[in-house]
């Protein structure tokens, strides 16, 4: 009976194991870095994406006890015209300081409230919702600033190979897909990989 109870463990650990390595890919050539002192964790999303929403939940939970040595980014994936609307809204919205107010809400919006949310004229009307004011918006949303951080957005989707979203790729060499609890598990344990090769 114990013995079948070890083997019963060993094959669910060796079966976790291999569910972990099977959801991520290498990078061939590694991705340029924000912040190349700490560990990079960069989320690639796109507000419609229903994977995304799903995801969501789970990555908020995990930035509750993000390490220290972590840095997170988002990335709202700019690789089709549709999606780039969403992502000029998103840099928008950043640089005019009510994200952290805007971004869940526009998800919810979009996929709860089933509103298509997915060019200039109703995320100007969506946003105007958190005090911003609709030509202000329209100025920001075409700057060169916000155009500046799409470009580089879509640069680094194209470099990590992405065909869709989302995808959440480490410190620029790995990348992990899938939209549940599986990705946490996997972020954590290349987190702890990378972490490890510093050390030596």
């Amino acid at each position: 009976m114990f013995k079948r109870l070890i083997a019963t463990v060993l094959l669910s650990l060796a079966a976790a194991t291999a569910f972990a390595e099977s959801n991520y890919r290498t990078v061939g050539t590694p991705g340029r870095l924000d912040k190349p002192g700490l560990i990079e964790v960069r989320e690639f999303f796109w507000y419609g994406c229903s994977h995304c929403y799903k995801l969501e939940p789970h990555i908020a939970n995990w930035l509750k006890s993000k390490p220290a040595d972590v840095h997170f980014v988002r990335s709202p994936a700019a690789l089709n015209p549709v999606w780039e609307a969403n992502a000029r809204g998103y840099y928008t919205a950043e640089i005019m300081g009510i994200l952290d107010k805007s971004h869940e809400a526009l998800f919810k919006t979009i996929h709860l409230g089933n509103q298509r949310l997915f060019d200039q004229a109703s995320l100007s009307k969506f946003y105007s919702g958190f005090g911003v004011n609709q030509s202000t918006f329209a100025s920001t949303y075409n700057s060169f600033a916000v155009s500046g951080k799409v470009a580089q957005s879509r640069s680094l989707a194209q470099h990590y190979g992405l065909e869709g979203v989302p995808a959440v790729v480490v410190n620029g060499k790995y990348v992990i897909s899938g939209n549940g609890p599986e990705v946490i598990t996997t972020l954590n344990e290349l987190i702890t990989k990378e972490r490890a090769s510093r050390k030596k």
